[in-house]
């Protein structure tokens, strides 16, 4: 098995996007989101999404269907759930080599927000893969903050009970970031990159291509164009009834890529998201921010 690639980001942040580009270049293979690193098992990673979101599961069951079956149906769903039962006493990393054993010598691709919630999800990262490439994946925060706010405006209903014990959008995006820099300042040199989401779609050939090139495999013409499609994933559409998800719905419902500007954030100025709209960015979100290049 090849070194993994794990995408570490905020949720809202394009990873959905990203990481469905990437797994289309012809020696990767991008996954939908696993949260293989919320426990040490998968009998802990699946007892923990069905207490708090099941439908994260999605992501672990369209996988195993496709890998083991080549297809994505209700009843290779269902065949999919019995195994992942028998695979309950597996860690990430005996899990993710079966993967690989059933997908070929690709290097696969990970995306799971969940990663970086914690420190201890990311120590239970290194320790099952201590060789990975980690790809720190960065959007401006008043985008992803937004995007995190209206999201939830959207959800509230069903989480009113909760509303209250939840970290603001900032908080979210500061600790999260945090975590992923705290991480990757540890490894060795060159097994960690940094990319802001905006710069990556706005070139895609450019950046893609040093991705690639940072990987050791080819950026040729072939392999470029190819990542131009992530509709291609067998994961970038709403699945069956029994797992439709695992992986952004906005995304799997137009999953196509559209180059176009990115129309440019500024840190200063009051947030919508704010009660009184008025307080602005904290200094500690605003120092980060400009440290991953943004103003």
């Amino acid at each position: 098995m090849q070194a993994p690639l794990f995408v570490l980001t905020c949720m809202r942040s394009y990873s959905s996007l990203v990481s469905a580009m990437l797994g289309q270049h012809p020696d990767m293979y991008g996954l939908p989101e696993l949260n293989l690193f919320m426990a040490d098992t998968l009998a802990g990673v699946m007892r923990k999404l069905q207490i708090v979101r099941p439908q994260s599961l999605h992501g672990l069951l369209r996988a195993v269907a496709q890998a083991e079956y080549q297809t994505q149906t209700v009843a290779t769903i269902e065949k999919a759930q019995t195994g992942l039962q028998r695979y309950a006493g597996w860690s990430a990393r005996r899990f993710l080599h079966h993967l690989a054993e059933c997908t070929g010598s690709r290097i696969l691709i990970d995306k799971s927000p969940s990663t970086a919630l914690n420190p201890v999800n990311l120590k239970r990262l290194q320790r099952n893969f201590p060789e990975a490439r980690i790809l720190h994946l960065v959007r401006h925060p008043r985008a992803t903050c937004q995007s995190i706010h209206e999201l939830r405006q959207k959800t509230a209903h069903s989480r009113e009970e909760r509303q209250a014990d939840e970290l603001s959008p900032e908080q979210l995006w500061l600790r999260i970031n945090r975590n992923i820099l705290d991480f990757t300042e540890r490894l060795p040199v060159g097994q960690g990159m940094r990319i802001q989401g905006e710069q990556l779609l706005t070139e895609p050939e450019r950046y893609l291509a040093q991705i690639a090139e940072w990987l050791g495999l080819s950026s040729d013409a072939h392999s470029l164009d190819a990542m131009l499609h992530p509709e291609n994933s067998p994961y970038a559409c709403i699945g069956p009834s029994n797992a439709r998800f695992g992986n952004d719905p906005n995304f799997l419902r137009n999953p196509r890529y559209a180059k176009k500007p990115i129309p440019p954030q500024r840190l200063e100025g009051p947030l919508a998201w704010q009660r009184d709209g008025a307080q602005g960015f904290s200094a500690q979100t605003v120092m980060l921010a400009r440290r991953f290049g943004y103003r």
